[in-house]
């Protein structure tokens, strides 16, 4: 079989940190040597088989059934390779994941792609606070590949973001795009407070107009920006509604800013 299945027989009393079973690790390893494996969970340490039933062998995916929100760290630095999460997710879901494919069929927790660098994870619920940001201590947030969320964002979502493609589909919490270095974050559904707040460079693509802008932007008026038909067109082969967005919808309102904070980023909102 070249899937590994891991079914969680219940949830568990703490937290697991699950990155000893990223794909880079598992690759060459029987079920017998994967039920083997240890996981860290609060001051214990316990196997993989006591917590899960496990099936077929790893080639090039691996399913997590059955799965809870305190499942922590689910495909961290990931290199390649594809994991299936059918259930919720907890915390640094796809923390510092180089390439590859995840896929939530449920919710993540917060933190959710720090740190990533290429790769696509596709969440087809909620996204906790934080998500594609900073860690506490660390500089940038994600700083390459895409995500695309089908349902919701908390706060803070894509602070300290340096680089890559964040897609949600529905709403997102206050200060999205937060001290923002670069990159592009899309959001269909509708917008918290202070979006952009301290933002550097970077993209923030609207559907709506925030509630509350930062005063330190700037209108720049109603202009048709032609390469929003670049951006959608390459959205094209992603599930869901970013690529079925049409290619002629160019025009939009643009603010500038954050002013105090060198002011090269916008924010874009289709008219």
């Amino acid at each position: 079989m070249s899937t590994l299945t891991l079914t969680l027989r219940e949830v568990p009393a703490q937290r697991l940190d699950l990155s000893p079973l990223s794909p880079d690790r598992l690759a060459g390893r029987s079920a017998a040597e994967v039920g083997a494996i240890e996981l860290s969970s609060g001051n214990r340490r316990l196997r993989v088989d006591s917590l899960f039933k496990v099936a077929g062998g790893y080639e090039s995916v691996l399913e997590i059934c059955n799965s809870c929100d305190k499942l922590d760290r689910i495909g961290e630095a990931m290199t390649g390779g594809q994991v299936i999460v059918q259930g919720n997710a907890g915390a640094y879901l796809g923390a510092r994941m180089k390439d590859g494919k995840i896929e939530v069929q449920g919710n993540v927790g917060a933190y959710g792609a720090t740190g990533m660098r290429g790769g696509f994870i596709h969440i087809k619920g909620n996204a906790g606070d934080f998500l594609a940001a900073a860690i506490p201590g660390d500089p940038k947030g994600m700083q390459g590949g895409t995500v695309l969320v089908t349902g919701n964002t908390g706060e803070r979502t894509g602070d300290r973001m340096r680089r890559g493609a964040l897609l949600i589909e529905g709403d997102t919490g206050d200060y999205c795009g937060s001290r923002m270095i670069a990159g592009t974050i899309a959001v269909g559904g509708k917008v918290g407070r202070f979006p952009g707040l301290q933002m550097r460079r970077g993209t923030l693509l609207l559907r709506q107009a925030p509630g509350t802008l930062v005063p330190t932007f700037s209108d720049c008026g109603e202009h048709p920006l032609g390469f929003l038909t670049l951006l959608v067109k390459s959205w094209r082969t992603l599930p869901g509604a970013f690529a079925k967005l049409p290619e002629s919808r160019s025009r939009v309102r643009r603010y500038m800013g954050d002013l105090a904070n060198d002011g090269r980023g916008e924010i874009l909102i289709w008219v």
